[in-house]
């Protein structure tokens, strides 16, 4: 497997891109897109775990249900979401406009909206704008990253990764963007994220490959602890490469499944760097654990605390916030047989061992801390257990609240 460029459109037989229609009234930056497959594709997505859904969220959840899809229209400046029936409605015209101008079947497109909760939705805006977006779709890295900026709020990063690889003696190819900045934390991290793939694969196993991907990328990425009303990843396979079909698994699958989770824990990292206001990035590895739902728990209460969160924005060394939040996850584990270390491309350094402090420099600790890139590496009866989990998050900074106070001006 091999990084490529390419994004959405990496894959043969898709097309993407991106334009400003008005929804966004406030800025001319685009706010529309749309990613169209030239042929029919089998499809597979998860939704946001919020009880209270995007009207994008409810429709696209219909659509997709028999598995099929050739294209999503997405926008960013208005999420849709407790807009009632007319909210419905105009998600409803959306795919049916994206629909008329390919000639398709409302169904076979899915729909997914960001932006402000509670807006009533600008549907003429995308209505007196379809043409254009149509005209704007092409089959390269321009028509990707064209869609990509349509969908971003307050991200300040384009987010975006394709790999090749050979499966059954043909090349295969997948390429994801996502947009994620805040209200970000599991299930499934705030995001819209499109995947595209020429791979030939039946319904149930891309399915259970996005699942496999999601639980081990998205769902262990934290921001800010809140889970947003408008979550949607999709994945759209079209089986342009001509491989063999993949409807077993075996090999093939679990490379692609492979590939699939690569490009999702690449995507969900970069989500984690771009959390609003956020400066460093943080890796959270806990080794050793009972099993892995432990780790899993243990890893996520140490990157979603805001404790430690706020030591990292400062490049402090304060372990204690880290067993701390290890202690109220509600997890097994023993803190007499736990080691603590920070660690960065400065270097490693143990900050606790086996239930108490070691003597260590803070001036090394602080050089370590300072980096974009920093980890926190819990390891648990020296490593021994079967349980072994990494979660990504970000520090919290002055600035988080600064863009959320005012977000809606």
């Amino acid at each position: 497997m091999k990084d490529i460029s390419g994004g959405v459109c990496a894959p043969k037989g898709f097309k993407a891109g991106g334009i400003w229609c008005g929804i966004k009234a406030s800025s001319k930056k685009r706010d529309l897109a749309l990613i169209y497959s030239e042929k029919p594709c089998t499809a597979a997505a998860m939704f946001t775990t919020n009880r209270v859904k995007a009207a994008s969220v409810l429709v696209s959840r219909e659509h997709l249900a028999d598995g099929k899809c050739q294209a999503v229209i997405a926008n960013s400046g208005n999420a849709n979401a407790c807009t009632g029936e007319a909210g419905i409605a105009a998600a409803r015209k959306m795919a049916q406009l994206a629909a008329d101008e390919f000639a398709l079947k409302a169904d076979n497109v899915a729909v997914a909206s960001t932006g402000v909760i509670g807006v009533p939705f600008p549907i003429a805006a995308v209505d007196s704008s379809m043409s254009a977006l149509a005209s704007s779709i092409r089959g390269d890295e321009a028509g990707s990253e064209a869609a990509l900026e349509a969908i971003m709020t307050t991200d300040t990063r384009k987010k975006a990764a394709s790999v090749e690889l050979e499966i059954g003696g043909k090349a295969v190819r997948l390429g994801g963007m996502t947009k994620g900045s805040g209200m970000i934390h599991p299930n499934m991290a705030t995001m819209l994220c499109f995947v595209t793939t020429d791979a030939a694969i039946s319904r149930e196993l891309l399915d259970k490959a996005l699942r496999r991907a999601v639980k081990c990328s998205f769902n262990r990425v934290t921001v800010d602890g809140d889970t947003s009303t408008n979550d949607t990843i999709l994945v759209m396979a079209n089986g342009e490469a001509a491989n063999a079909p993949i409807n077993t698994e075996g090999a093939e699958y679990e490379l692609f499944a492979e590939a699939l989770e690569a490009v999702c824990i690449k995507l969900g990292r970069a989500m984690a760097r771009d959390g609003e206001g956020a400066t460093r990035l943080v890796t959270v590895t806990v080794r050793g654990a009972k099993d892995e739902e432990a780790a899993e728990v243990l890893a996520k209460s140490v990157a979603a605390s805001s404790l430690v969160k706020a030591a990292c924005f400062g490049a402090d060394a304060n372990w204690g916030r880290v067993l701390c939040a290890m202690g109220y996850s509600g997890a097994d584990f023993d803190p007499d047989k736990t080691d603590v270390f920070f660690a960065s491309v400065q270097g490693s350094i143990l900050v606790y061992k086996q239930g108490a402090p070691v003597p260590f420099s803070e001036e090394d600790a602080k050089k370590i801390l300072l980096e974009e890139e920093i980890e926190i590496n819990v390891e648990i009866a020296g490593g021994a257990g079967p349980g072994k989990v990494t979660a990504w998050g970000c520090d919290l900074t002055y600035d988080y609240v600064k863009i959320n106070g005012d977000y809606r001006s």
